[in-house]
C-alpha cells in the first residue's frame, strides 16, 4: 500500500466524489430536467461534476500552497513537488471555472451549445455584464494568475500572497453561494466562504502528503504530520462550525432534515463526523508511534506496519472526503427548504436597502440584548483567546511567569472585540450613523487599549517552539512579519499616528463608507483596518512587544495629546455639519428617525468615546516614564557605587603610597 497509495488515494476520492455527486443528483432532483428552457442533461449533469472539480482543483490549490508555507522546508525536494501539486491543482482549477462559467450560462439562459457568432456574443455578455457571469469569469482569470505564480514563484515569503491569491479566487463562489436582498445574506457568504477555504486547505493538505509520499522517509513523515495535523484540526472545527450555519440558513427548522435536501446534509454531516474520526486516531495514536519509532531508529516489521496502517486510513480517509465533496457539489443544484430568491414585496425603505428584517426600535437596553452574528468574528475571537490561553499554559508547565493582568486583558479585548462585531452596535450600524461610529470608535481606540499591553508577539516568541529544519512555522512567521521592511514603516510612531487619525478623514469623506456599507466585503474591511490602525497607535505608544523604534517618553505624550485633538477635532466637524453623510442610505432608510440629528450625535461619540482610552493611554505612558525614571536612577545609583568604591580604594592606596614614602625619606 505505501508504494502504490500516491495512485489509490487520488482515485479514491475522485471515484468516490464522482459518484456520491450522480446519487446525490438523482435522489435530491438537482439534475431534474427544468419545465422551462431546459438545457438539456449535458448542461443539467455536467455543472455540478464541473463544479466538483472546481472545488477539488481549489483543495490541491489551497492545500499545497499552504502545507508549503508552514509544514515544509524550501531547501528540500519535498517543497518544490508541493508547489508543482499546486501549480497543477490550479490549472485544473481554472479550466473547470471556464467550463462551469459556461455551463452555468446555457442553464441560465436555455441557450442551446454552439460555434456560432451569435452564441459567442450572448456567452460574452453573460460574462462581462452579468453578476453570475462576471463572478465566474473572475474565478477563472485569477486561477490562471495563480497557475502561473505557482510555476513561477519559489520564494518562501512570496509564496504567501499566492496563498492569498488563492484564497480571493474562492470569493466571488462564496459571494454567489446566497441570493443577495434575502435575509441572512451576509451571514451566508462568510459562512460559505469559511467553508470553502478551510475545506479545501484539509482536504488539499492531506492530497499533497500522499502526493509527497516518495520525498517524505519515515523519519520526515511524522514531523509534516503533526504539522497537517494541527491545521487540519482548525480546519475540522471551521467546517463544522460553518457548515452548521449555512445548513441552518437554507433548512430552517429541524422539520426540514426529512426533505431531499436536508437528508443530504444529513449525509455530508456523518462524512464530515467519520472524517473527524479519522483525524483524532492518526493524532492520538499513529502519528506519535510512527514518531517514536523515527526516533528510536527502530528497524523491521513493526514500524512498518505502522506506515501501512497510516497509509490505509489516508486511503479511506480521501475516499470520505470524496463523499463529502461530491454531496456538496450536489447540494448547490438542490432545492433548499428556505427559498433563496429575493422577496417580491419590502415592507419598509430600510429593508429595500439592507436585505434583512429590521431590528426592533433602538432603545438603549436593546444594544446589549440584540444580536447579529458574525461567524468569521466569533471564530476569530475564540481562537484568539485559545491559542493565547494555551501560550501561557505552555509557559506556566516549563516554569515559566506570564503576568496575570495581561492574560485578563487580552482576554477583556477579545470579548469586547467579539461584541462589537456581532452584538447589538452591530445590528444597528447598519441603519443607524450613531451606532457605526460607535462600533468604528470601540475597534480603533477602546480594543487595542485591552490587547496591547496583552504582548501578544512577546508570547508567541517565547511560547511557540522554534523550528531548525529551515521551515516556519508560528514563531518564524510572526517575528519575520514584526521586524519586515513594512513592518517598520507603519509601525513608526509618526506613521501610525498619521493613519489613526487620517484614515477617519480618509474613510469618512470618501466611497470606501459606502463600499463598507454596499459589499459584506467591505464591512470586513473597515472591522480590519481600524482594529489594525488602532492597534499600531497603540502600540507605538504602550506597546511591550518589539517595534522597530519607539519615541521617548515626552515624545509620546506629545504625539498622544496631538492625534487626540485631531480626533476630537473630526468629531466636531461631524457634530457641526448640516449635510448628510451617505445621505441616500442612512437618509433613505425611512426608519422614523431624523439622520442629520443621529449623524451629530454620532459626531459626539467620536468627540468623546475616545476620553476614556486617551486618559487611560496618558497614565500608562506616565508610569512606564516613572518606571523607567526609576530604573535609570537605580542603574546610575549602582554605577556610583561601584565608581565611588573604585575612586575611593585609588585614593586610599595614594596616601598608602605617600606615607611609605615619608618614611623611608
Amino acid at each position: 500500500m505505501p508504494r502504490s497509495v500516491r495512485v489509490f488515494g487520488p482515485a479514491a476520492l475522485i471515484v468516490a466524489a464522482l459518484v456520491a455527486t450522480v446519487a446525490a443528483l438523482a435522489y435530491g432532483g438537482g439534475a431534474a430536467p427544468q419545465l422551462i428552457q431546459d438545457p438539456g442533461p449535458f448542461a443539467r449533469w455536467g455543472l455540478p461534476i464541473a463544479k466538483l472539480f472546481v472545488n477539488l482543483g481549489a483543495a490541491g490549490m489551497l492545500g499545497a500552497l499552504v502545507l508549503a508555507v508552514w509544514a515544509l522546508t524550501p531547501k528540500r525536494r519535498e517543497f518544490d513537488v508541493a508547489l508543482d501539486v499546486a501549480a497543477a491543482s490550479a490549472a485544473v482549477f481554472t479550466v473547470a471555472s471556464a467550463l462551469t462559467g459556461l455551463l452555468t450560462f446555457l442553464v441560465v439562459t436555455g441557450v442551446p451549445l454552439s460555434l456560432g457568432d451569435t452564441f459567442g456574443a450572448q456567452l460574452g455578455q453573460f460574462l462581462t455584464t452579468i453578476p453570475l457571469g462576471q463572478s465566474w469569469l473572475t474565478t477563472t482569470l485569477v486561477g490562471a494568475a495563480v497557475t502561473v505564480l505557482c510555476f513561477a514563484v519559489r520564494n518562501h515569503t512570496a509564496l504567501v500572497f499566492v496563498a492569498v491569491l488563492a484564497v480571493v479566487s474562492l470569493v466571488p463562489m462564496a459571494q454567489q453561494g446566497h441570493s443577495a436582498g434575502t435575509a441572512g445574506h451576509n451571514a451566508a457568504i462568510t459562512s460559505l466562504g469559511l467553508h470553502l477555504v478551510f475545506a479545501a486547505v484539509w482536504l488539499g493538505g492531506l492530497l499533497t502528503i500522499v502526493l509527497l509520499r516518495r520525498e517524505l522517509d519515515g523519519v520526515r513523515l511524522p514531523v509534516v504530520l503533526a504539522r497537517y495535523s494541527t491545521v487540519a484540526l482548525i480546519c475540522f472545527i471551521v467546517v463544522a462550525v460553518s457548515g452548521y450555519a449555512n445548513a441552518a440558513l437554507r433548512i430552517g427548522t429541524w422539520s426540514q432534515l426529512a426533505t431531499p435536501y436536508g437528508v443530504l446534509v444529513v449525509v455530508k454531516l456523518l462524512a464530515l463526523l467519520a472524517l473527524g474520526g479519522f483525524g483524532a486516531i492518526q493524532r492520538r495514536y499513529l502519528i506519535g508511534r510512527m514518531s517514536r519509532a523515527a526516533d528510536s531508529g527502530a528497524a523491521g516489521a513493526r514500524p512498518a506496519s505502522r506506515i501501512s496502517e497510516f497509509w490505509v486510513l489516508v486511503v479511506a480517509e480521501l475516499a470520505f472526503m470524496g463523499i463529502a465533496s461530491g454531496v456538496a457539489a450536489a447540494l448547490a443544484r438542490t432545492a433548499t427548504p428556505v427559498a433563496e430568491e429575493p422577496g417580491v414585496i419590502a415592507q419598509t425603505p430600510a429593508e429595500i436597502l439592507t436585505g434583512e428584517p429590521l431590528p426592533p426600535w433602538p432603545d438603549l437596553y436593546r444594544y446589549f440584548t440584540e444580536w447579529n452574528l458574525d461567524l468569521l468574528w466569533i471564530l476569530g475571537c475564540a481562537f484568539g483567546i485559545f491559542f493565547y490561553l494555551a501560550g501561557v499554559w505552555r509557559l506556566r508547565r516549563r516554569g515559566d511567569k506570564w503576568p496575570v493582568y495581561r492574560s485578563v486583558l487580552w482576554v477583556s479585548g477579545m470579548l469586547l472585540l467579539a461584541y462589537i462585531t456581532n452584538g447589538g452596535v452591530n445590528a444597528y450600524e447598519q441603519y443607524l450613523f450613531s451606532a457605526h461610529m460607535a462600533a468604528h470608535m470601540v475597534l480603533t481606540m477602546a480594543v487595542p487599549v485591552l490587547l496591547v499591553p496583552g504582548a501578544p508577539v512577546t508570547l508567541a516568541a517565547r511560547a511557540i517552539k522554534a523550528r531548525k529544519d529551515g521551515s516556519r512555522g508560528g514563531r518564524e512567521w510572526i517575528l519575520l512579519a514584526v521586524h519586515s521592511k513594512f513592518a517598520g514603516v507603519i509601525a513608526n510612531p509618526i506613521v501610525a499616528a498619521v493613519l489613526f487619525a487620517g484614515s477617519l478623514w480618509v474613510f469618512y469623506y470618501s466611497p470606501l463608507f459606502r463600499w463598507t456599507m454596499v459589499d459584506h466585503i467591505g464591512h470586513e474591511w473597515m472591522i480590519v483596518h481600524f482594529l489594525i490602525t488602532g492597534y499600531l497607535f497603540v502600540q507605538s505608544l504602550i506597546g511591550i512587544d518589539p517595534v522597530p523604534y519607539r519615541l521617548p517618553y515626552p515624545f509620546r505624550l506629545v504625539l498622544l495629546l496631538g492625534t487626540m485633538a485631531l480626533h476630537a477635532f473630526f468629531g466636531l466637524a461631524i457634530m457641526s455639519s448640516a449635510g448628510l453623510l451617505l445621505a441616500d442610505w442612512y437618509g433613505a432608510m425611512g426608519w422614523g428617525t431624523d439622520a442629520l440629528v443621529d449623524q451629530q450625535m454620532g459626531g459626539g461619540l467620536a468627540w468623546s468615546i475616545g476620553e476614556i482610552p486617551t486618559v487611560a493611554l496618558a497614565i500608562t505612558v506616565a508610569v512606564q516614564w516613572s518606571r523607567s525614571d526609576q530604573k535609570e536612577s537605580k542603574r546610575r545609583d549602582r554605577h556610583a557605587d561601584r565608581t565611588g568604591d573604585a575612586e575611593l580604594e585609588a585614593y586610599n592606596a595614594r596616601l598608602a603610597a605617600i606615607a611609605e614614602h615619608d618614611r623611608q625619606g
